[in-house]
């Protein structure tokens, strides 16, 4: 954005009505974000995801999410600190909070959301210098019945909003202290250190936070070439600055980021559900997991009950259950698939290839040998065959086959380890690297990365790969039961922190990619999202809560995004006519246009990537966006508004200013007024019946509430 200069002092007269406006802006705030904030006393959708995890925090019980952690923690944490004990079960929207102490975290994330209001103000002003241009910008938001519901919640969203806020006014307060020439003074540094901080807290709570880092980098790079173009300031300035702003932007906010995950690793130190997410040296560190301070067998014997995880990311382990494959899908066989859970069916015997009994000697497993693996629990055998795969058709299926382990050659596979730890020909408990290769059909034991259907409990698909290259078709040995040798402790295989920091983040990024919408649920593309084309329930019950944004905010956006790009054309036209006449320049001598232009790149940066997203997309996504087309309308209309006035006869200026600014408020004003029923709860009946309350808002077929 490009910041006005503040050399000049505001008049006494322009100081209060900034104050004034301001307090306002504040007391609104407050009176719309916090009324009726403990209701409904239930859980409303997404709550129950981080309502939850904040509960497994308190009682510091890993899990598995696709997020990083820093939102969890600080719901956590409000709740802990506002008696909150973290024994709600959280289970699924429409359960009854009763005596849990909810509130806290409620408030917690509405303070924050409730934050963004005022420093869209102070983001506007700041680049403006324009109380006009500031109070629209922040009344659009404020009355967005959207970002009111999107606010009041037990979510993260309250809390990445507040934090990108926060980093654009960092921002901006950055750039303004440096045209004012306070470069490297206290005050300077602060506000950078501010900006880098906010960036690693946006980051820190969902991975979209890189998009406001994109906006603050391409921002700095436009300060530090003005700069460098300053034939006033010496060279070594510009250099000094980006040394500066790479320390503040970059070192210190990597340097939080891992001190964040640092915390969330030393807290979450009891075993949970997301243990099998994680590799098996990875779960070691976690007390309750049957890896913690255990001891197995460093090598695995002939005879050994072992279970065997999949070391592609966030990898689950070789499973089975007494479920066959259902009709037309390949052989009506046993199921194989891969479960990121631990389980008594995830357990396998290994055998010789040519016979059941086993020596009274022990004999280890070695690379090279051909073995069979026996189902414990159901007594079918490891096996393959020339079908295709359920959903693979280029693999070939692998089922469980036999009775009372007795199947036939095609039960039999090939052990090949890689790397060092198979020099010896042993092979180690947890480090080595096995492929499973079928003796007959030469192809390797894989999982595709697929979800079977119900029929197979969404559960991952396992195959074989005629490509023995296939990366997915690695495997190691993780539990080792064999009485005939020594153990040793686990700690051996303990990770460093930068290990398990790694591992999360490749698992994040994999389980965000591999996001599937679940039965029933409501999903939506970015097309839909600016046209407001369809909203979420909140909550379902007789208190009805639908996320909606305010259709006359978010069609004026629409509206106004146009009006930008052609008024910044024109301009842009205007510029380059002018240039060889003489140096004024259109767009840098107007402020307002020139912080339109940095508003509407971060209404890009924050949009136009979900269009190349695979993954399962929601309504909510368009939220940061929101904000910067709302700021961005908030400038134009005080722009255009401007322009007309210049228009008009000096006597009649200030009426029709004024009529102007007083009318759109109180459009506004209303507008909010009969759309919060969206956000404070609905009861009675739907809109789509003809004596329900809200049947006169419903203008468009899909609006659901």
């Amino acid at each position: 954005m490009s910041v006005a200069k503040d050399n000049q002092k505001p008049s006494s007269h322009s100081n209060s009505l900034w104050w004034l406006t301001f307090i306002i802006i504040v007391s609104i705030t407050f009176a719309t974000r916090f009324y009726k904030v403990t209701e409904p006393d239930h859980v409303c959708w997404d709550e129950t995801h981080f309502g939850k995890m904040g509960s497994w925090y308190i009682n510091r019980t890993f899990f598995f999410d696709v997020h990083p952690p820093l939102g969890k923690m600080l719901i956590a944490l409000s709740g802990y600190l506002t008696g909150y004990d973290g024994k709600f079960a959280f289970d699924k929207p429409g359960d009854k909070y009763e005596d849990t102490n909810y509130v806290g975290m409620r408030v917690f994330c509405t303070a924050l959301g409730a934050s963004i209001v005022p420093m869209a103000y102070l983001i506007v002003w700041e680049c403006t210098q324009s109380i006009s241009s500031a109070f629209f910008a922040a009344l659009l938001i404020l009355f967005d019945v959207g970002l009111l519901t999107l606010t009041q919640y037990i979510l993260l969203d309250p809390l990445l909003l507040c934090f990108m806020m926060g980093s654009v006014l960092g921002m901006v307060k950055v750039s303004s202290k440096t045209q004012s020439g306070d470069v490297f003074q206290w005050n300077w540094w602060g506000w950078l250190l501010f900006t880098g901080t906010m960036l690693a807290l946006c980051i820190s709570v969902k991975f979209v936070g890189l998009f406001v880092i994109l906006l603050v980098g391409l921002f700095t790079i436009s300060d530090l070439w003005r700069d460098f173009g300053d034939l006033s300031k010496p060279v070594i300035f510009t250099v000094k600055q980006l040394f500066a702003r790479a320390l503040c932007l970059i070192i210190w906010p990597a340097l939080v980021y891992m001190l964040i995950f640092y915390i969330h690793l030393r807290v979450l130190n009891k075993s949970g559900n997301g243990d099998g997410f994680y590799s098996s040296a990875f779960q070691s560190q976690l007390e309750g997991n049957g890896l913690h301070g255990s001891s197995m067998p460093l090598y695995v014997g002939y005879g050994a009950v072992v279970t065997i995880k999949n070391q592609r990311t966030g990898g689950g382990y070789l499973h089975s259950h007494p479920h066959l494959y259902p009709a037309g899908v390949g052989a009506r066989q046993q199921q194989i698939t891969t479960y990121t859970h631990k389980d008594d069916n995830n357990k396998w015997l290994i055998k010789k290839y040519n016979t059941d009994t086993l020596s009274d000697d022990v004999e280890l497993v070695k690379n090279g040998d051909l073995v069979r693996l026996e189902h414990v629990t159901t007594k079918r055998n490891l096996h393959s065959h020339r079908l295709p795969a359920p959903l693979t058709k280029k693999f070939y299926q692998v089922t469980g086959y036999g009775e009372a382990g007795i199947g036939d050659a095609n039960d039999v596979w090939k052990i090949i380890v890689d790397g060092e730890k198979g020099d010896d020909g042993k092979i180690y408990t947890v480090k080595s690297k096995i492929h499973f290769v079928h003796y007959l059909l030469a192809c390797a034991l894989t999982v595709s990365g697929k979800q079977l259907p119900k029929w197979g409990y969404e559960q991952q698909e396992v195959a074989c790969n005629p490509n023995l290259r296939d990366p997915s078709a690695v495997w190691n040995v993780e539990e080792n039961i064999f009485p005939k040798l020594p153990n040793v402790s686990f700690s051996v295989y303990a990770p460093s922190f930068l290990e398990r920091f790694i591992e999360s983040h490749a698992v994040m990024f994999q389980g965000n990619a591999g996001l599937k919408p679940k039965e029933g649920e409501v999903t939506s593309r970015p097309w839909q999202w600016p046209i407001n084309y369809r909203g979420q329930f909140f909550s379902g019950s007789s208190h009805r809560v639908y996320l909606l944004g305010n259709p006359i905010i978010w069609w004026g956006n629409l509206i106004f995004l146009t009006l930008f790009l052609i008024i910044f054309i024109i301009n842009i036209v205007k510029e380059q006519r002018r240039k060889h006449q003489n140096n004024n320049k259109v767009l840098t001598s107007k402020p307002k246009l020139m912080t339109a232009v940095w508003l509407f790149v971060g209404w890009i940066l924050h949009y136009v990537p979900f269009w190349a997203m695979g993954r399962v997309l929601y309504f909510h996504h368009y939220f940061p966006a929101l904000l910067f087309s709302s700021m961005l309308t908030g400038v134009m209309l005080d722009y255009i508004i401007s322009g007309i006035i210049d228009l008009i006869p000096n006597d009649y200026k200030y009426l029709i200013n004024h009529t102007i600014k007083g009318s759109l408020v109180a459009a506004l004003s209303y507008s909010f007024i009969i759309f919060s029923p969206l956000s404070y709860g609905m009861n009675g009946p739907t809109a789509s019946e003809t004596n329900s309350s809200m049947h006169r808002l419903k203008w468009l077929d899909t609006w659901e509430f």
